[in-house]
């Protein structure tokens, strides 16, 4: 077996400080505040699959002057192990560090009994950096893919992340989410005893947290527009609740709703036209429909029980929502054109906050089982409900783009942190801060 030669130039291996991540209040109809103190997030893998994939990804040859910006493989290690599906290699390990374009030793490999082997090189370029990946199946020896990826000063983060994604696909056939944010409400107790609330913004394993809006009232249910370049939120800066939009480039803000009483749970349409929500400006809280475009507003619901937490099916031409028009919250229905209303949660004395898949065959919720607060999955094909989570106060699911991960808010050694469980239960993750509380995440669309 060769010796192990020196490892290709790369920085001290950091893919980040992770910052700290949302934990949602329990809210159906109702807002519940709790302090925070701002610290790093760290990740907790607390359940994988039995066997995950083995796999090693090679310290990036450097082909520029200097030191790398980053250490790519380290990152993309860290995303791959996140996911529960994959055991990455540690670098210590590794017998040698070959890279696109030099011969791979496959035998010393399969020594390890590493299932697929990943090499890169990067440089820098007058546009930005480059980076050359390669993806090998160890049994076989056999590359299955090549590819280039670029990204703009600035920007060598996502082009880890990007390449964690062309691996994830590769093995498993499902895309990858390692690019995408998070957005979510912070709030703060102050030396003075005041409240600072504040919506944030991070890369979906926590780094490059970044402050949007501040306010000394509250903020709440961040939502985000399909083509990821805008938050819709609810602020209660004018003195009650009234939902804003805010341009993520330009930081730009605008007040859409004014209206006595309730102005909660925005959503936007897959067309990113129009934005759902929940109103009581005509009485009890109902669902309405504002078109972005012409501030045309169309109540959609029409009863004497509380209607809110609206969420849109792929097509646009429904909204599933929470109501208690049954007696207690279940999650119904209701065609946009017909108006007409059916219920699609009979298991458990209390569903809410629906969150439908991309595909529209699974149902996210919050569900209670006994008095405590799960999160679950319901099939709508075959009627099936999975208990996804055994925490209690478990809040405010979102959706990974690819739909094979729920991230959720829930209660863990007595404080609110950020948790994620995979669609069939047989990953999990926590996403704890050092200390204080985060709430209501919303997972980007893209």
């Amino acid at each position: 077996m060769p010796s192990k030669p020196n490892p290709p130039q790369h920085p001290t291996k950091n893919p980040g400080n992770p910052a700290m991540l949302p934990r949602c209040a329990l809210l159906c109809l109702a807002l519940a505040i709790s302090p925070l103190a701002q610290t790093e997030l760290t990740i907790e893998i607390t359940q994988g699959l039995d066997r995950p994939t083995p796999i090693a990804a090679v310290p990036f040859f450097w082909q520029g002057a200097g030191r790398p910006p980053l250490d790519f493989a380290a990152i993309i290690r860290a995303d791959l192990r996140r996911s529960g599906l994959f055991d990455p290699m540690p670098e210590s390990n590794m017998l040698s560090f070959p890279h696109p374009g030099t011969p791979i030793s496959f035998r010393d490999w399969r020594i390890t009994d590493t299932q697929y082997l990943l090499t890169g090189t990067a440089q820098t370029t007058p546009a930005g950096l480059q980076a050359t990946i390669e993806l090998h199946a160890v049994s076989t020896g056999k590359r299955l893919f090549r590819q280039t990826l670029r990204a703009a000063h600035g920007q060598e983060r996502d082009l880890a992340h990007r390449a964690a994604n062309q691996v994830y696909k590769a093995v498993t056939g499902i895309p990858g989410i390692f690019h995408t944010r998070i957005g979510y409400i912070t709030d703060s107790t102050m030396m003075d005893g005041s409240k600072r609330y504040r919506l944030m913004l991070a890369d979906q394993d926590g780094a490059r947290e970044r402050l949007l809006f501040e306010s000394t009232q509250p903020l709440m249910s961040p939502t985000w527009s399909p083509d990821g370049q805008q938050l819709a939120y609810v602020s209660f800066e004018t003195g009650r609740p009234a939902i804003f939009t805010q341009n993520l480039t330009t930081g730009t803000r605008t007040q859409l709703t004014n209206f006595p009483g309730i102005n909660s749970a925005p959503a936007y349409s897959p067309d990113g036209r129009k934005l759902a929500m929940s109103l009581s400006k005509d009485g009890n809280p109902e669902i309405y429909v504002l078109d972005l475009a012409t501030r045309t507003l169309k109540r959609i619901t029409k009863h004497f029980a509380i209607d809110t937490e609206p969420n849109w099916t792929a097509d646009g031409q429904s909204l599933v929502f929470t109501s208690d028009r049954g007696g207690r919250p279940q999650i119904y229905q209701v065609h946009l054109k017909t108006r007409k209303v059916r219920r699609l949660t009979f298991a458990g004395d209390y569903n809410a906050r629906p969150r439908l898949s991309r595909d529209g065959r699974y149902l996210v919720m919050v569900h209670r089982q006994a008095g405590r607060y799960h999160i679950a999955v319901q099939d709508l094909q075959d009627d099936r409900l999975i208990i996804a989570t055994e925490t209690a106060l478990d809040e405010s699911p979102t959706i990974a783009p690819n739909g094979a991960i729920v991230m959720y808010a829930t209660n863990w050694q007595g404080r609110g942190v950020l948790a994620a469980v995979s669609l069939d239960a047989g990953v999990k993750y926590l996403l704890p801060a050092r200390s204080g509380d985060v709430r209501e995440p919303a997972w980007s669309p893209n």
